[in-house]
């Protein structure tokens, strides 16, 4: 059976929630209720599993805090045997307009400290990463300020959707894989 691992970045605790840096975590979040999955807090993050036609997938919340994701990624990517080419990263990007989302199987880390940190444990850049547009709509050295802070009205009413139309990148990644959901979603 192929093993997939989706790594939702984030910072645990709940003052980061709902926080635009979190989106990792509430992408995962709404996977897990579309297929019916609980996470469980393991070693280096909370994981969760469901199977979909013949392939065991994996979900990671890392526990590790943002700048130190990495660690849970290669941890979770070892202990279940994954190859990397069945890794997944979901991340925020201050680079992309609200809630377009785009599938890369390479590139650099865009000043992201937890792309940052798992490109120096893989010691490389060719993962695959599903970027979920956040947009840069703040003042001059307010960028941790803003990606720490909640989503406002306009983008909240838009979430639910967005966060279904992801739900059905990663599920295109795992059944499709990575060239048809880049094909079919990206820019969406």
């Amino acid at each position: 059976m192929k093993k997939y691992l989706l790594v939702g970045l984030g910072n645990i605790g709940d003052e980061y929630a709902l926080t635009r840096h979190n989106i990792g975590f509430q992408a995962l979040d709404a996977l897990a209720r579309r297929e019916g999955f609980t996470f469980e807090t393991q070693k280096l993050g909370d994981v969760g599993s469901f199977k979909q036609k013949g392939r065991q997938v994996f979900a990671l919340k890392p526990s590790t805090y943002m700048n130190r994701s990495g660690k849970a990624l290669v941890y979770w990517m070892n202990k279940e045997k994954i190859p990397l080419e069945n890794v997944l990263v979901i991340t925020d990007d201050i680079n992309l307009p609200f809630g377009t989302l785009r599938l890369k199987a390479k590139g650099s880390d865009g000043g992201h400290n937890g792309l940052r940190d798992i490109q120096q444990q893989l010691q490389h850049t060719d993962y695959h990463r599903l970027r979920f547009g956040v947009g840069s709509d703040f003042p001059k050295g307010q960028q941790v300020n803003y990606v720490l802070s909640a989503w406002d009205e306009v983008q909240q009413s838009a979430m639910a959707e967005r966060l279904d139309r992801i739900a059905d990148m990663m599920l295109s990644f795992v059944l499709a894989g990575p060239k048809i959901t880049m094909d079919q979603f990206n820019g969406t």
